[in-house]
């Protein structure tokens, strides 16, 4: 998931082209329906992002009781209106009447306690759960920022790698070389510096043993004389989440599928981010598909965002996105951290009946 931030932004406003009293209020690639003369071009407000779950007197206020996603209904969640894709709102609470906007906007002021605004959780399966215990050496996975919130991320022409976003659960594994160690999490725990316990029940355990992950880490960690080896995979596949790429029912003797898309290892008290497929050349692990590497373009990423799967072979269902990431690993002053991104399929965003565990 991206970091929630609520903040003021510059508004570009354009005709909705199936509804005379509706328009488009642009946020950066974002597009969310609002009503006709609401904005102008060059206005302020504020844009509250996709996953945002927001408190009664809000919901009330901004006149969406009974509106919004979820059991409570009060999650914002991308929905089309009269065929338009619309994604996160665009409001002027009561709370920020007196405020500057444009100055809020330079600042970068994020509104998110102040309106109590909160990033939703997905609810964690059985099979996802588990005991956990501190893990403080356990090497976290990032959160992924969305191409169209900040999309100067990448430069145009820079040379970039797509793999294909598989719709599934994180699983982060960290191997410890001092001891021999591993440490098994997801990325929900894993934020929190939380591992899995051990347990032949748990679907992230299941599948590094089933996959050989800790071997291969060990092995890495020995060719770079690193301290530390991170491997980041996705577990994917019926059962998981409601995208099934083609696969079984995971059963006891069979291991859930499993595809590596990140790694990094601590070498000399420094972690570095690997390219798996560099690591890994020789079909060690199951890696996420690449789709495209050359000269970065945007409309190119936002169409490949979306294909169909290629995970089975035979383009079963659709895709979910891609993440891009420069050919050479670099810092991002847009973001503040790496440089990586993700831009997510229309369809996967407002598809019926998805799950969306974590």
């Amino acid at each position: 998931m991206s970091t929630l931030r609520v903040t003021v932004e510059e508004l570009a406003v354009h005709p909705h082209p199936n509804a005379d009293a509706l328009e488009l209020a642009q946020v950066g690639l974002y597009r969310a329906v609002v009503a006709k003369d609401a904005y102008r071009t060059g206005d302020y407000a504020l844009y509250i992002p996709e996953q945002a779950v927001l408190p009664a007197a809000l919901i009330d206020e901004l006149g969406l009781t009974g509106r919004l996603a979820g059991g409570d209904a009060n999650r914002v969640k991308a929905v089309r209106l009269r065929g338009e894709l619309s994604q996160g709102l665009v409001c002027r609470p009561g709370a920020l009447a007196d405020l500057d906007l444009v100055q809020a906007a330079k600042e970068g002021t994020d509104f998110a306690e102040l309106l109590g605004i909160t990033k939703w959780a997905p609810p964690i399966p059985t099979t996802m759960n588990g005991d956990v215990e501190a893990t403080p050496e356990l090497l976290p996975w990032v959160d992924i920022e969305n191409l169209q919130r900040y999309p100067d991320i990448f430069e145009p022409g820079e040379p970039v790698v797509l793999t294909e976003k598989l719709h599934g659960t994180a699983c982060l594994l960290t191997y410890l070389a001092e001891d021999g160690r591993v440490l098994v999490s997801s990325k929900g725990f894993g934020s929190k510096s939380l591992g899995l316990k051990e347990d032949e029940r748990n679907l992230y355990w299941r599948a590094v043993r089933g996959h050989g992950v800790p071997e291969a880490a060990a092995g890495l960690a020995e060719r770079l004389g690193a301290t530390r080896v991170g491997i980041f995979g996705e577990v994917y596949g019926r059962g998981v989440q409601d995208l099934a790429y083609g696969t079984d029912l995971h059963t006891a003797e069979t291991p859930p599928a499993y595809a590596v898309f990140d790694v990094c290892a601590e070498i000399d008290g420094q972690v570095r981010w690997l390219d798996p497929a560099e690591v890994f050349s020789d079909g060690e692990l199951p890696l996420v598909p690449k789709l495209f590497e050359g000269p970065y373009s945007l409309d190119a990423v936002l169409e490949w965002a979306s294909g169909r799967e290629t995970v089975s072979g035979r383009s079963l269902h659709l895709r979910e996105g891609v993440v891009i990431r420069p050919a050479v690993e670099r810092y991002s002053p847009v973001v503040g951290g790496r440089t990586i991104a993700k831009a997510v399929s229309p369809a996967y965003l407002t598809r019926k009946g998805g799950t969306e565990y974590e």
